[in-house]
């Protein structure tokens, strides 16, 4: 009996996984992978077998039931079996569902954490997540349901959507239903983390403009604080989150 490593690979170019995520990648004999993941990480693992369990949105992919009992069947023919999912397996990864079937089958199991596609469009935007004084929470949604439902709260000072880019017309809609101003700062990334990603930046009012630019790529959308243009006084210096907390 084997055992199965959930590896996150990052949201887009291969050396966004972590040194860990890399190192165990390089033990695999087997590994299932997402279907954003990036084909430059077969390198680390040029032995393995590699198996496309690809899942894109709602459309016909790999059903769950499969790649679950999957894993069950690699990890009792070889030793280490690796699932590579796109940023970090915890977030809408459908990480719950493959490690209760590894535990139902007395399967060893590891989750080794990546780079989220909220983390990358921050960071490529200069778009700090968190701001001192104005920005102390943030909240991940997903803006598609397998019954096609968009749920919007202003639950905190910074909302992030992930599966945006068929949605951000009605996304815009809601965000107002839900109070938040049609003012805020609302960033629109795709393909984040790649070489070719796209931003643009809107408010709340005019978001269904980003959709022609962002149609048919993977899409995060950030709203509120988080998406805001830099402060470039000193005036926040000493106050709000003290500095270096995570």
């Amino acid at each position: 009996m084997g055992r199965v490593v959930f590896i996150g690979a990052g949201p887009g170019a291969a050396d966004l996984i972590t040194v860990r995520g890399a190192r165990r990648l390089a033990e695999a004999e087997v590994v299932l992978c997402d279907a954003l993941t990036d084909p430059a990480l077969r390198e680390l693992a040029p032995r393995a077998e590699w198996i496309d369990v690809g899942k894109r949105g709602y459309r016909h992919s790999t059903h769950q039931a499969e790649i679950d009992a999957l894993l069950v069947e690699m990890a009792r023919r070889h030793a280490v079996v690796v699932r590579l999912k796109g940023g970090d397996p915890s977030l809408f990864g459908r990480l719950e569902e493959e490690l209760a079937a590894l535990a139902r089958a007395g399967i060893d199991s590891e989750v080794v954490p990546g780079v989220s596609a909220a983390l990358a469009a921050a960071a490529s935007a200069q778009r700090p997540l968190t701001r001192r004084a104005r920005g102390r929470s943030v909240a991940f949604s997903t803006a598609m349901t397998r019954e096609r439902r968009l749920e919007v709260t202003h639950a905190a000072d910074t909302q992030v959507f992930y599966m945006a880019g068929s949605q951000l017309g009605v996304l815009g809609e809601r965000l107002r239903a839900a109070g938040w101003p049609a003012d805020t700062p609302a960033l629109v990334v795709s393909r984040a983390g790649w070489p070719d990603e796209l931003r643009s930046h809107h408010d709340v009012a005019s978001l269904a403009d980003a959709s022609a630019r962002h149609a048919g790529q993977p899409t995060v959308v950030i709203v509120g604080a988080g998406a805001s243009a830099l402060t470039l006084t000193h005036e926040q210096d000493q106050a709000g989150t003290p500095e270096g907390a995570a």
